[in-house]
């Protein structure tokens, strides 16, 4: 059984480790935990996990944030994933910072990757894991913070909350994504 699990972020030296790109830091840190590499491909990095007799073809698009339904399609259809194998791993502003949120579905809450996503594929009934960034930023100063590096205070507490999103990706992959919820959406 294969699953598509895409870390959304942009690419580029200058948005390396910003809140926007957790998708990514989530998804390197699951193959370094692995001892997988990713490949530019098309659309894309791409790495192969084999996790309990299930293939995880782990997707870093290099599209941008805003045109990831591109590399998501393509890879889909490449490998011939089944839609309800997908999970999209995306920052939230509404979730306070380190709170993870697994999804079946859902609209896209202003975030410009689902839009892009939703349009591409016509619908939004895929499984999503939002990994919250917090809002503390003032009026007028969203995409700053949205695009700016983690404080010191986020730092210290990332890496236990990131090793959480991995063990929820592998989950989705072997338990679904019903039990997962149940089992991790309330710690």
């Amino acid at each position: 059984m294969k699953y598509l699990i895409t870390g959304l972020g942009n690419i580029g030296d200058e948005y390396a480790h910003t809140r926007h790109n957790i998708g990514f830091d989530i998804l390197d840190a699951l193959a370094k935990a692995s001892n997988i590499s990713f490949d530019d491909q098309r659309y894309g990095a791409i790495a192969e996990l084999k996790h309990k007799g299930r293939t995880l073809v782990l997707l870093k698009p290099n599209t941008y944030v805003n045109l990831s339904g591109k590399a998501v399609n393509y890879w889909l259809q490449n490998e011939k994933i089944p839609i309800e194998n997908l999970l999209i791993i995306l920052d939230d502003l509404a979730l306070p910072f380190g709170k993870i949120r697994l999804k079946p579905n859902g609209n896209d809450g202003g975030h410009n990757g689902l839009k892009s996503i939703n349009e591409i594929l016509q619908h939004n009934n895929y499984s999503r894991l939002r990994f919250g960034i917090g809002n503390n930023f003032g009026k007028g100063h969203q995409v700053d913070f949205v695009l700016g590096r983690w404080n010191e205070e986020e730092k210290k507490n990332l890496v236990p909350r990131i090793d959480v999103a991995m063990h929820m990706i592998q989950s989705f992959a072997t338990i679904g994504i019903e039990r997962t919820m149940n089992f991790f959406n309330n710690k």
